[in-house]
């Protein structure tokens, strides 16, 4: 069973930048994809990018790759995998979760219920 931490949540102003970062423990070793996700009070949980184990090859949903402002990475010998925000916005308000598989994700990578372990989340608050 994989196990995972999510920290650097926390209030910053419209402009500002953080980096979250999620410990992974337990059996991680056959994890094929990692990733963030985000959920806003009434509002469905929302993937921000999502990243390869073994290559970490990164992967981000058109509406936020356009953006330019989110940025995935991958630490292996850390089991740490973290998002960097930058020039946040108010609408980026939400809980993040960090979330990993060992599925093989193809077109669905960004589908939350392929993820089969999850994070508590990290609440990140954007004051304009």
């Amino acid at each position: 069973q994989v196990h995972l931490a999510e920290s650097g949540g926390g209030s910053v102003q419209t402009g500002g930048s953080l980096r979250l970062s999620c410990v992974a423990s337990g059996s991680t070793e056959n994890t094929r994809f990692m990733g963030w996700f985000r959920q806003a009070p009434g509002k469905q949980r929302e993937a921000i990018a999502s990243i390869a184990v073994s290559d970490s090859d990164t992967y981000y949903p058109d509406a936020v790759k356009g953006q330019g402002r989110f940025t995935i990475s991958l630490d292996n010998a850390k089991k740490t995998l973290y998002l960097q925000i930058n020039a946040m916005k108010p609408e980026d308000t939400a809980m993040y979760y960090c979330a990993a598989t060992p599925r093989f994700l193809g077109i669905r990578i960004f589908n939350a219920d392929q993820y089969t372990a999850w994070g508590q989340g990290t609440q990140v608050t954007v004051s304009s």
